[in-house]
């Protein structure tokens, strides 16, 4: 897909901004349910074991420890300084791969990526453990992505080589914003040296693909310092970037309490830093993927866009279409076949279950055919802004605008406001449209729909925008 300049049209931006799911996974997790439990995900293991020879897996490790809260954070995350637990907490992700492993037999791991919390917070050593106690099960593909979220503020150059031997060669470290004020309403005190100093130690490793993570709408954030921190930015040369929006929500998360609403951009300076960030980003030469994603052209992430590769689950953007994702540690989500299902989100309880030599599956869904067919077109428009249906049409036996009644009398609101184009053939989301995939997705959420005329959807989404 080409670059494009994205129109932001600041009315249409506000009007739009609502609540609604980001679409990491349709379903959506608030539809997982406990009735959902171990025999069936041994179940839909096995079935999709049948298609293991064409199905490599994506791995997902959740290393839940920070040393210190950021206030802004929604993550599930344990604040610790203690060494001693978190080797504690490896000891038991190695019991949960033996515990699981078996059901994948034969399975070859095609991505491998460390989220958090702070996974860096554990050693290479221990970061070694992990990927040891994997490759005593499963064969890696020859070209696997091995990749790891850092915080630089606990980043030690001594730490890259090993990394990158263990076969490390993707990064994201985040930022979020260089501004010291910022960064004291945040409780996030980072200097751009130490950012720098990672990066940096990074190439010298040889890992060549970085990642910047960065936040509008943070309390004290204003055009005038954003734009400081986004030239920094772009100096540093990542080779993706992701600006994701602040979303305010202290009912649900606690440390966000901390945070002053009179702190916080207001909406129209909100929608102005968004549209700085993506006139930096696109003046930089960096190619709008989605959401909140940016990658050079040569990039993966550009490249399988363009050649309709490009997939969406919970690590986010993945080049690894057709994997099933396993989810290892406490909260972590896989998807394997046609489910979903979740760890234990309190590590008390996860602990328990792996000691007790049990599964730590707390909830799930098995998807039904419904699922099935509009997970494909809100994967298609989420990763290519576009939907092709002849192509829906012949792989699920549908008429598609029949099937879709419903979504099409939505839609048409969108396309009078110059969002999409839709006709027999295709639907098209223009460039003013591009940053509101989430909402023209949720077009086609079924529970959302059905949510929206029982509840507030704010209490469980984000704003949009």
């Amino acid at each position: 897909m080409p670059n494009i300049s994205l129109q932001m049209d600041a009315g249409l931006l506000r009007r739009y901004d609502r609540s609604g799911p980001r679409y990491t996974s349709y379903p959506t997790a608030p539809q997982f349910e406990p009735a959902y439990t171990e025999l069936d995900f041994r179940r839909f293991a096995q079935q999709s074991a049948r298609v293991a020879h064409v199905q490599p897996l994506s791995v997902y490790v959740h290393i839940p420890f920070c040393a210190s809260p950021c206030f802004y954070c929604g993550c599930n995350r344990v604040i610790s300084r203690s060494a001693e637990r978190s080797q504690h907490y490896l000891a038991r992700l190695l019991r949960e791969i033996d515990l699981i492993a078996p059901m994948f037999a034969g399975r070859r791991i095609a991505q491998l990526h460390f989220g958090g919390g702070t996974p860096n917070f554990l050693t290479p050593d221990q970061i070694g453990a992990i990927v040891g106690g994997l490759r005593r099960h499963f064969t890696f593909l020859s070209d696997p992505e091995i990749s790891i979220e850092l915080d630089p503020r606990y980043s030690r150059p001594e730490d890259f080589e090993p990394l990158a031997w263990l076969g490390v060669n993707r990064v994201s470290l985040g930022v979020q914003d260089f501004d010291h004020q910022v960064q004291v309403a945040v409780n996030r005190l980072q200097t751009r040296e130490q950012t720098l100093a990672t990066l940096q130690a990074c190439r010298a490793a040889g890992i060549h693909s970085i990642n910047i993570d960065l936040m509008y709408g943070l309390p004290r954030q204003t055009l005038t310092t954003f734009k400081q921190t986004l030239d920094q930015v772009i100096e540093a040369n990542p080779t993706r970037l992701a600006v994701y929006g602040y979303a305010h929500m202290p009912a649900m998360f606690k440390a966000q309490r901390h945070i002053r609403d009179e702190d916080l951009p207001d909406p129209e300076t909100r929608i102005r830093l968004l549209g700085e960030a993506i006139a930096t980003f696109e003046a930089a030469g960096y190619q709008y993927i989605g959401m909140d994603h940016f990658a050079k052209p040569t990039d993966e992430l550009a490249v399988a866009q363009a050649s309709g590769d490009l997939h969406r689950n919970f690590m986010g953007y993945t080049t690894r279409a057709g994997s099933d994702l396993l989810g290892i540690g406490v909260s972590a989500i896989s998807h394997i076949g046609n489910s979903f299902s979740q760890n234990l989100r309190d590590l008390t309880a996860w602990e328990d279950a792996i000691d007790a030599g049990r599964s730590a599956i707390w909830r799930g869904l098995a998807m039904d055919a419904d699922d099935i067919i509009r997970a494909d077109v809100i994967g298609q428009i989420m990763c290519q802004a576009s939907v092709d249906i002849p192509a829906v049409e012949r792989r699920h036996g549908i008429d598609f605008w029949s099937y879709f009644s419903a979504s099409r009398t939505r839609l048409e609101e969108l396309q009078s406001d110059g969002l999409l184009w839709m006709c027999a053939s295709r639907l098209m989301i223009t460039r003013e449209g591009r940053y509101l995939l989430r909402i023209v997705a949720a077009c086609f959420d079924r529970y959302l729909q059905a949510q929206s005329a029982t509840e507030d959807t704010a209490a469980r989404f984000s704003k949009v925008v």
